[in-house]
């Protein structure tokens, strides 16, 4: 028996038994799904409560709960330099050096593993290409710890949630500039830095934050309410804490409370790669605009080129190879996470069918607890948002679980 919404009542019976399961378990507090395909209506869940049980609970989660989107940021705020390409303020191939001088005359370290002074000049500089795709050089990757230049990276304090929050972006580029590249601009996919700067890029293009831009470009029309570097405090009560439980013994640990924490005043630093707050139904209006070829009630967001753009694989064979075998060979690193293959801006591409998602399927999921992706082939958008940190493998496993039996019931 399927339902108006283009799911099977039994298909929508079994997510929600599934979904409960993991609440049930105890390894996961709470959760808020949406899944919908086509114009129809979405499916909403909303399970368990904000806070872990044995500190009582706490309020149950509601719909328009808020969540720390973690690295689902990255499909989202990449927007704002798509908006650029499309007025012609960014071009592609044009080098970023006018709006960020610190990253001219690039030194390249002679090997991954050299001290941060063994290195040759960058064969050419910095594209614009190079920021949006994540292969400018620099980043952050966990299968180099103690090499020197993760060492350097972590001393500079510009990766997000170090013990101290990420300095001012004009601080943080020039803390960026002190450094090497790991490789040539170019020739390598690296995580979460580029995400970053695209921030300042955008901000130093348009001359307003990169929060004001977003906003006015990408949230408002969208009518994204809730979405935000920050949560002002008489909607704070609608933020979870997020927790990181032990990785060793699974006991639950805060990782950040709402009501002072990270998220509780505007940051120093508009982090792209990892900073936003928002709800099922923000990414929902956002994701479905994405496979209406940029369209929103009407009116043209992105266009449709821009949309193709990001959603599609950007990366040449080799880089794709390389990014693929980083995937492959360190699995349990990410609990299994990254596999889809292609990058397109800000987001991964589905290029293999790796798992019950078809090839072409877009998003990226978040170390907080978030899963977000939209399938063109079946138009589909699924979101799966809670507040249990990926230091143990409850969130991915369940975010596996969602989408596993989220394509059973198309």
């Amino acid at each position: 028996m399927s339902t108006s919404n283009g799911f099977t009542e039994a298909g929508l019976r079994r997510l929600h038994d599934v979904l409960a399961r993991h609440v049930d378990s105890g390894k996961i507090p709470g959760l808020v799904a949406l899944v919908s395909r086509g114009d129809g209506e979405p499916h909403v869940e909303t399970l368990g409560t904000m806070r872990h049980q044995p500190e009582g609970g706490g309020a149950p989660m509601q719909r328009d709960t808020i969540f720390r989107m973690a690295s689902t940021s990255k499909p989202v705020s990449i927007s704002a330099a798509m908006v650029l390409l499309d007025e012609c303020r960014l071009r592609l191939d044009d080098p970023v050096e006018p709006w960020l001088p610190e990253l001219a005359d690039r030194q390249v370290l002679t090997r991954i593993d050299s001290p941060v002074d063994d290195t040759v000049p960058a064969k050419r500089p910095i594209t614009v290409r190079d920021v949006l795709t994540s292969t400018f050089g620099l980043g952050m990757d966990m299968t180099m710890i103690g090499t020197p230049i993760m060492a350097a990276l972590f001393e500079q304090g510009i990766t997000p949630n170090g013990p101290v929050p990420m300095p001012e972006p004009d601080e943080w580029m020039r803390r960026l500039g002190t450094l090497p590249l790991m490789y040539q601009p170019g020739e390598r996919w690296q995580y979460q830095i580029s995400s970053d700067l695209v921030g300042v890029l955008v901000s130093r293009v348009t001359g307003q934050s990169y929060d004001e831009f977003l906003r006015e470009r990408i949230f408002e029309p969208l009518g994204m309410k809730d979405t935000g570097f920050w949560v002002p405090g008489d909607q704070i009560d609608r933020l979870p804490p997020l927790y990181a439980p032990d990785p060793a013994t699974g006991e639950f640990q805060v990782w950040d409370e709402a009501e002072g924490g990270r998220h509780s005043a505007p940051p120093a630093f508009q982090g792209g790669g990892g900073g936003l707050n928002s709800t099922a139904d923000d990414y929902h209006a956002y994701f479905r605009m994405l496979l209406n070829h940029g369209v929103h009630n009407g009116e043209q967001i992105l266009s449709k080129p821009a949309v193709e753009l990001m959603t599609s694989n950007s990366l040449t064979p080799e880089v794709l190879a390389a990014r693929e075998t980083l995937a492959r060979d360190n699995v349990h690193i990410s609990f299994g996470q990254g596999q889809q293959g292609g990058w397109g801006y800000g987001m991964a591409v589905r290029t293999y069918r790796g798992d019950y998602a078809p090839i072409g399927q877009f998003g990226w999921d978040g170390g907080a607890g978030t899963s977000t992706y939209a399938d063109p082939v079946n138009q589909v958008v699924g979101i799966l948002l809670t507040q249990v940190g990926t230091t143990v493998p409850s969130a991915v496993q369940l975010a596996g679980d969602f989408w596993t039996t989220l394509y059973q019931a198309i």
